[in-house]
């Protein structure tokens, strides 16, 4: 059966990374017809109600509505946001088991309905709930994304931005592995219009950096209680590529199938997306010190894969 074709969206989950996705969606025109389901209800439909006031002045015309699982049957992307909140002090991966059972039911409610799209996923810890979401849903896995690192790898951008002065549109780099901990820079490939960086910049620089990168989530939400913005962002962009075909490389998370010699496991790495969701794998070369780094990061990821409940 072919994948379900146009634009419809059904968002799963109002709370502040969801609603910021679907605020990032509306103010770029990029669907018109958009589903909030939500287990809370009266949410749902309030934000339904606040988003739809804003159409007006929206770049083009967008139905939002509230609905529930029975709206997936003909939707082109679900994008799963629903789970239990990270808090302070408490790491990605300790979150793991509380939200695979919720996503257990959640995905196979989803898949009975009907649905024949690209799943999205960007509820932490989003590489072991993206293979979580490829396991109970048993779609091919380039249809079934997790947001990787692509929020990672925009805060690496932003900061080599301000480093040296430069758009961060224009600095390009990559951060893969865990979106979490492990993760790590390529610094070997970094570049600003292909002149690399990693020459340009002191060891003691580079950790800074690396650092704040891995340490943002945790300073955000010590001061405000979550992030939502960015990571709304980058699902938006995300989206995009998908549904304009673009063939455009994200360092999103998808299951390696051998890469760097590793095998069954979601982390987020360059990617190509197109409209039938990864087109596979981009080369991303590694220096040494890289590939040892990966691999300890997917190390992390599958013993806690082993231990969850899948």
């Amino acid at each position: 059966m072919e994948m379900t074709p146009g634009n419809k969206i059904v968002l799963v989950g109002t709370g502040a990374v969801g609603t910021s996705y679907a605020y990032a969606l509306m103010n770029q025109g990029l669907s018109n017809e958009l589903v909030l389901v939500d287990i809370n209800e009266d949410k749902a439909q309030g934000e339904v109600m606040d988003l739809s006031h804003g159409i007006v002045y929206a770049p083009s015309a967008m139905n939002i509505t509230q609905g529930t699982y029975a709206d997936c049957k003909d939707a082109a992307i679900v994008v799963i946001c629903a789970g239990i909140a990270q808090k302070e002090g408490e790491t990605r991966l300790d979150l793991v088991n509380k939200n695979v059972a919720i996503f257990k039911s959640m995905v196979e409610s989803i898949m009975d309905a009907g649905f024949n799209g690209i799943f999205i996923v960007a509820t932490n810890p989003v590489d072991i709930l993206s293979y979580a979401t490829w396991k109970f849903s048993q779609l091919p896995k380039e249809r079934v994304i997790g947001s990787g690192t692509v929020l990672d790898s925009a805060r690496f951008r932003f900061l080599l931005g301000q480093k040296f002065a430069t758009a961060p549109a224009s600095v390009h780099g990559y951060i893969i592995g865990e979106h979490g901990d492990s993760q790590l820079p390529v610094w070997s490939t970094a570049n600003i219009s292909g002149t690399s960086i990693a020459e340009k910049i002191s060891a003691e620089e580079k950790t800074q950096i690396a650092e704040q990168v891995r340490n943002a989530a945790y300073e955000i939400i010590s001061m405000k209680g979550a992030t939502y913005y960015a990571i709304g962002m980058g699902l938006a962009r995300i989206t995009k590529a998908i549904l304009n075909n673009e063939h455009i490389i994200l360092p999103v998370g998808t299951l390696l199938t051998g890469e760097h010699g590793h095998e069954d496991v979601y982390v987020g790495v360059p990617s190509i997306i197109h409209r039938a969701g990864v087109k596979g794998v981009a080369d991303f070369p590694l220096d040494e010190t890289e590939q040892r780094k990966f691999a300890s990061s997917i190390a992390i990821l599958k013993d806690i894969q082993n231990q969850a409940l899948l």
